[in-house]
């Protein structure tokens, strides 16, 4: 008969070996678990890391300013690559795991500067690619975020496309479906006011739509000597170049683009009140009042 005392030491062995494999053991991982929540970042800044495009050519417009036009204009020159809009400021990095923020800091990393480092490839792709030695990004919400374009690449360029704020409230009214007329008037004074920090605090190049379409040649070269390239007649010949497709989310996609002729913009509409301060901003560019 096999002895009681020599059977529950038995088992408190076991116990014991299950309870040390445990111990040793990794947690098991659940289907579906949510990964631990990451601490939040210290206030680390790390230092600029070089860049592979030392200055780039940003276009800073509010959106329905004839951004487009002006890309194409620019992507005619020999030397000159505007692609479609690239949307830098929807490019993210993850930092998926609690280290990963630590891991970053010991390479003189974070997350900001990570992610100016995945723009800058981008841009230098691109610009490898086309074979030209100027690349310029006329993404229009760029504009909303032109400080930190600033600190990613101190010695950027830019060009600073201004509109009526009239015309633009009349142009995004005709191109929505549904318009919400307040909805439009704040977007367009948020675009407006960064506008003025830029044009205030930034060395820009400032042109208007309306001069564009009325002197192309004495606006494009303009641009050209501000960014240091001989003009080219080829420039306002957008038609004759491919320049990719025009779709939606890429810049403008309407007719008028598609036509490959520079055609005359439409004024703003006498009928459009603007709010007291995007009446003062107008002024401010050089627009009639009232």
């Amino acid at each position: 008969m096999r002895d009681p005392r020599m059977s529950a030491i038995g088992k408190g062995l076991k116990r014991r070996g299950r309870l040390m494999v445990q111990a040793v053991s990794p947690p098991k991982r659940t289907l579906n678990a949510m990964p631990a929540q990451r601490p939040a970042q210290d206030d680390y800044v790390a230092p600029r890391a070089p860049r592979l495009v030392k200055s780039p050519v940003f276009v800073l417009s509010s959106v329905r300013s004839g951004s487009t036009l002006l890309r194409v204009l620019l992507n005619s020159h020999s030397r000159i690559r505007a692609p479609h809009e690239m949307h830098l400021r929807t490019l993210h990095v993850h930092l998926s795991r609690e280290f990963t923020a630590e891991a970053m800091k010991a390479l003189e990393l974070d997350k900001d500067e990570l992610e100016h480092v995945l723009w800058d490839r981008v841009l230098h792709i691109e610009l490898s690619r086309s074979g030209k030695d100027v690349i310029v990004d006329k993404t229009p919400p760029n504009t909303l975020i032109w400080p930190r374009l600033h600190r990613c690449w101190p010695d950027a360029r830019y060009i600073l496309l201004l509109r009526h704020p009239g015309a633009v409230i009349t142009s995004l009214t005709q191109r929505r479906t549904d318009p919400d007329p307040e909805e439009i008037r704040a977007e367009v004074l948020n675009y407006s006011e960064k506008l003025e920090e830029a044009r205030q605090n930034l060395d820009v190049h400032v042109i208007t739509y309306e001069d564009l379409t009325a002197e192309p040649e004495t606006v494009t070269r303009g641009i050209c000597a501000y960014l240091g390239v001989d003009w080219e007649p080829g420039m306002l010949d957008y038609g004759s170049k491919d320049h990719g497709a025009f779709r939606p989310q890429l810049g403008d996609w309407s007719s008028t683009i598609r036509s490959g002729r520079i055609q005359s913009a439409r004024g703003a509409d006498t009928e459009v009140e603007l709010p007291p301060r995007l009446a003062e901003l107008a002024e401010a560019w050089g627009y009639p009042a009232g």
